[in-house]
């Protein structure tokens, strides 16, 4: 009877305990847990959304085509309201100014359920924060059952160092990933990119023949063979670049005759006839030892006494391609070889005694920072030019030809586009000892 009055007292004690939303002690001593409340249990439900890439990884072709990856987004029953989603790729990068080179490498479009595409831009990560993740951000749409995110991906010759990227999809209501998430992978691959991608290298052979090289923008096999520009080249005693050449017949050149007349070539887009007829710039370039470009279609120049000058453009006309020069700084005769980019401003040199030099530029006036040692031996080379985007190099690529006209590749530069300290070479030719300017 005892017993009787106890389990009946125990049970009114439990009712009255689950009636006020507490959890008691039971027998043993362990806690029993409370009823999950309406709230929780969505939160929990909306965890079991699934993310699936159709197709698996997408292959980005770098700088020649565009690709799309269509991603199916199951969103748990409960789900209503707007959703937003995005997408999450974990790529490092050294500097704050990367963000918008990938920006500007990597462009995205997406359509959200087979609606017109729209601009998902990639959201920049912090300065100084070396990790990603770049964020896309996808079009609002209404929760359903199922969603289907079209990414369309437009990739620039600089992408491919990125390789495969194990991207993250995020779906939520409110901005968090509380709805789904999942897997999406990108697979950057290196390609021959489309002609206005790829840069030309020039040679003229000692009869005065000018012939070009494309470059290709693999690592593998970095030039096309040889085509002829046209003869009569050898009335020049100076050649030098203007801007970006192309493979699309993009990018100027001027040239200096025996008279000290500098003429002007402008680029034709033409990639068989890769240049207009040439324009007289003016007399008196005899005065300089050495011409080199410097940035975006200027120059550099050095005259008999060591006194480095620069030529910014001025894009008045082809006969006026250059504004007054400036004054760099003397004492540049200790120099054998002057090497400026067409991108950018900074410059490799070599001394006397074969060791190489960068400057990059200190960005206030004409001049330089203070020059880094690049290393010796470089005394080993009758040429040594600087070769924009040849095997794919964000900022860019140097050739050098030695004395037995074998040709060397450098790849491996500083953000400014200088050569790294003891930088690596790799051979790509031999019998170029035939031509007597490369660039």
């Amino acid at each position: 009877m005892k017993r009787t009055r106890t389990r009946t007292r125990m049970a009114l004690v439990i009712a009255t305990a689950l009636a006020a939303g507490v959890a008691p002690a039971v027998l043993g001593g362990a806690t029993a847990l409370a009823e999950t409340p309406p709230a929780a249990a969505a939160a929990t439900a909306s965890t079991t959304g699934a993310v699936v890439q159709e197709g698996g990884p997408l292959v980005v072709p770098s700088g020649e085509e565009v690709v799309t990856t269509r991603v199916t987004v199951t969103l748990p029953a409960d789900a209503s309201g707007p959703v937003k989603a995005r997408l999450l790729l974990p790529i490092t990068y050294e500097f704050a100014g990367d963000a918008w080179d990938f920006q500007s490498d990597i462009k995205a479009t997406c359509s959200v359920n087979g609606g017109a595409y729209q601009p998902c831009p990639w959201l920049q990560p912090l300065e100084g924060v070396n990790q990603g993740p770049y964020v896309a951000t996808m079009p609002v749409t209404e929760a359903a059952t199922t969603l289907t995110y079209d990414i369309r991906i437009e990739s620039g010759i600089g992408a491919r160092r990125h390789g495969d990227v194990n991207g993250t999809m995020e779906v939520g209501a409110g901005g968090a990933p509380d709805l789904a998430s999942g897997p999406v992978v990108f697979q950057f691959a290196r390609n021959t990119p489309a002609a206005n991608l790829r840069t030309t290298v020039l040679a003229r052979d000692k009869a005065g023949v000018l012939w070009q090289y494309e470059s290709t923008g693999l690592h593998e096999k970095p030039l096309n063979a040889r085509e002829r520009i046209g003869g009569g080249w050898n009335i020049y005693t100076s050649i030098t670049p203007l801007g970006e050449r192309t493979a699309a017949g993009e990018g100027s050149i001027v040239a200096r005759d025996r008279d000290g007349v500098l003429w002007h070539y402008q680029g034709s887009g033409n990639p068989d006839a890769p240049f207009k007829p040439r324009v007289r710039v003016g007399g008196g370039w005899n005065t300089y030892t050495a011409i080199s470009p410097r940035g975006w279609e200027g120059l550099m120049a050095r005259d008999r006494d060591g006194v480095l000058w620069r030529y910014r453009p001025s894009y008045a006309s082809p006969s006026a391609p250059f504004q007054q020069r400036e004054r760099i700084g003397g004492g540049w005769n200790a120099y054998s070889a002057i090497v400026g980019r067409t991108l950018g401003d900074g410059v490799v040199t070599r001394d006397t005694a074969g060791v190489l030099w960068s400057h990059d530029p200190s960005w206030q006036g004409a001049g330089f920072l203070p020059r880094v040692r690049l290393g010796g031996g470089w005394n080993a080379y009758d040429r040594i030019a600087y070769a924009r985007n040849l095997a794919g190099s964000r900022y860019g690529d140097y050739l050098a030809r030695d004395k037995e006209g074998r040709l060397w590749f450098y790849e491996g530069l500083t953000r400014s586009g200088n050569l790294v300290p003891s930088p690596t070479r790799r051979q790509i030719g031999w019998g170029w000892d035939i031509y007597d300017a490369v660039l």
